[in-house]
């Protein structure tokens, strides 16, 4: 739970500041003067394409740093490959902040860029190391808790964010996160032993050594193993249903919130909010839905809640009900949806659970972000009820997947 906390807490110091670069109308304060220039030459408001640009970029670094992970995934072990992955983020803030603090040109789009590879990569590396520590029933029984307390931090996160952004500046509170990532490195090492006795225990390979393997060996899995195909095409579904409101609470933050502190403060209320209903869904309901009824209802009910809320917004699309509709299905993921979808990792081979997950939980998820990001543009100048009609037609598609995974995941020890 302290890990857990420490890095969501630590992340979501980090995600208004973010949110509010990919809000901001004003290209000059986002890219680097040479590229603004670029574009001014060729005639392209660079400002009409923010999120599409940025999006484009971080899929393009997490297709280049996926084999970099994989490579120290399959050469080094555990205790060696867990730590450098945090002592790499850590060092790339403080990196920011001279950044930020010097007033380089085109911070703003390399941070959106690091923090999104950040929060995928750590955070899936988060998972399957308790995938490691955790066989599948301690899974139901405790990952709703864990869960909670990476919460508390989603929670926490913002309101230091709320609290330090206006007598600390932006730069400060990237030393903040760092300080959080650096707690996350003793509960990996207090946790070490507890994963070395799961594996002893049920007769796996120790994770103390190296996995070896292909460093592309997590896509061959992907595309070979029905379970994961399904998990995949929930993935990029569930990413597409995210990203469609994202980018039209985006619209509407630069026609409400002009200044970057103003956007930041709306995002962080909204974070407070997503991780405030979440926090109460994941204290009182996962557990006894994951123990008392498996994995499949925790994914089928936020799908059909989804599905809902893109038929409500498709009859009335107001800007209060848009942000309503985000904050429950974030809410639906964060609380069942991404614990129940865990669960299964602890019942599937380490090479799945390290190498095939990294990529469904980077590179799947970012090319459904950019495919999506674009859709939205494209189905953006038929006008908002176009948007979220396709989002109804989105949402089937991440309701289809989740019922593959359930039917898929049967098959597996200890299937429900």
């Amino acid at each position: 739970m302290l890990y857990f906390f420490c890095l969501l807490c630590g992340y979501y110091v980090l995600r208004p500041v973010r949110d509010a670069m990919g809000a901001s109308g004003d290209p000059a304060t986002v890219f680097p003067r040479w590229l603004v220039e670029l574009a001014g030459a060729t005639g392209l408001d660079l400002g009409d394409y923010t999120l599409q640009v940025l999006f484009s970029a971080v899929f393009v670094a997490m297709v280049l740093l996926q084999p970099v992970y994989g490579a120290l995934v399959a050469r080094y072990p555990r205790r060696v490959f867990l730590p450098v992955v945090y002592l790499v983020f850590i060092a790339c803030l403080f990196g920011f902040y001279w950044l930020f603090d010097s007033g380089v040109s085109g911070r703003g789009a390399a941070f959106y860029i690091w923090t999104a590879v950040f929060n995928l990569f750590a955070v899936a590396v988060f998972w399957s190391f308790m995938a490691d520590v955790f066989d599948n029933e301690h899974a139901k029984q405790l990952y709703g808790y864990i869960g909670a307390g990476g919460t508390i931090g989603a929670l926490v996160g913002p309101a230091i964010t709320r609290w330090l952004v206006g007598p600390l500046g932006v730069a400060n509170l990237l030393l903040v996160s760092a300080g959080f990532l650096a707690v996350c490195l003793l509960c990996i090492l207090r946790l070490r032993p507890w994963a070395m006795r799961r594996e002893r225990r049920s007769g796996e390979r120790s994770g103390e050594e190296a996995m070896g393997g292909s460093v592309l060996a997590g896509l061959r899995l992907v595309w070979s193993d029905p379970l994961l195909r399904a998990l995949a095409v929930t993935m990029v579904f569930g990413v597409g249903v995210g990203t469609l409101l994202y980018n039209e609470q985006a619209a509407i933050v630069q026609r409400y919130y002009p200044t970057p502190e103003a956007a930041t403060r709306y995002y962080a209320t909204i974070d407070w909010a997503v991780n405030g209903l979440t926090l109460l869904i994941q204290l009182f309901v996962t557990r006894w839905l994951l123990r008392r009824h498996g994995v499949g209802p925790a994914l089928l009910v936020p799908a059909f809640a989804i599905l809902l809320g893109y038929c409500l917004l498709t009859a009335s699309p107001l800007p209060l009900m848009v942000a309503a509709v985000q904050v429950a299905t974030r809410a639906g993921e964060f609380s069942l949806a991404k614990p129940g979808r865990e669960t299964i990792y602890t019942r599937v081979d380490r090479e799945s659970r390290y190498k095939a997950k990294a990529v469904i939980d980077t590179v799947v998820y970012r090319g459904g972000d950019l495919t999506f990001v674009w859709l939205h543009k494209a189905v953006s100048l038929l006008g908002t009820t176009a948007v979220f009609a396709t989002g109804v037609l989105v949402a089937l598609g991440f309701t289809a997947g989740a019922w593959g995974v359930v039917r898929a995941q049967r098959r597996l020890p200890g299937g429900d």
